[in-house]
C-alpha cells in the first residue's frame, strides 16, 4: 500500500467529567471512534476496555481546544498521538490495525465484548 494512501487515526486525551482518552480511526468518510478509559494498552496482551461512541467528522482529527461546560464532551482535548494506519481486518466484532503514530505503532485490535454490552470493546496490543 502506498504510505500516503494509508488512513489517518488520532488518540485524544480528553481532560472532561472522566479524564479518558478517544481513539479515533477514519473511515467511509468519517471517524470510527471509542472512549478508552485508560488510554490504548502499550504491551502486547494488555487489554483495555473501549466503549464505541458516535462517529466524529473527519476534520475533528486535528481538533484540540476547550469544549464549553454544557456541552456535550465539555472539557479540554488534547491530541495524544496521532499518524497513519493500516487496516488488516474490519468485520462487525473483530477490526485490526497496524498503527504508524509518533507514540503508538504496530497492530492494535479491536473485539466486541458483547457480554459487556454492544458498545463494549476490548482493545489489546498484538505481537
Amino acid at each position: 500500500m502506498d504510505k500516503d494512501s494509508r488512513l489517518r487515526f488520532v488518540l485524544h486525551e480528553h481532560l472532561a467529567r472522566h479524564h479518558h482518552f478517544d481513539f479515533r480511526l477514519e473511515r467511509a468518510g468519517m471517524l470510527k471512534s471509542w472512549a478508552v478509559p485508560k488510554g490504548l494498552p502499550e504491551k502486547p496482551g494488555e487489554r483495555r476496555l473501549a466503549i464505541e461512541t458516535e462517529d466524529h467528522p473527519r476534520d475533528y482529527i486535528s481538533f484540540e481546544g476547550t469544549i464549553p461546560e454544557g456541552e456535550y464532551g465539555a472539557g479540554t482535548v488534547k491530541i495524544a498521538d496521532h499518524g497513519k494506519y493500516e487496516p488488516l481486518t474490519w468485520t462487525d466484532d473483530r477490526i485490526e490495525v497496524v498503527l504508524h503514530g509518533e507514540k503508538f505503532m504496530g497492530k492494535f485490535i479491536l473485539l466486541r465484548f458483547k457480554k459487556a454490552g454492544e458498545k463494549n470493546w476490548i482493545v489489546l496490543k498484538g505481537k
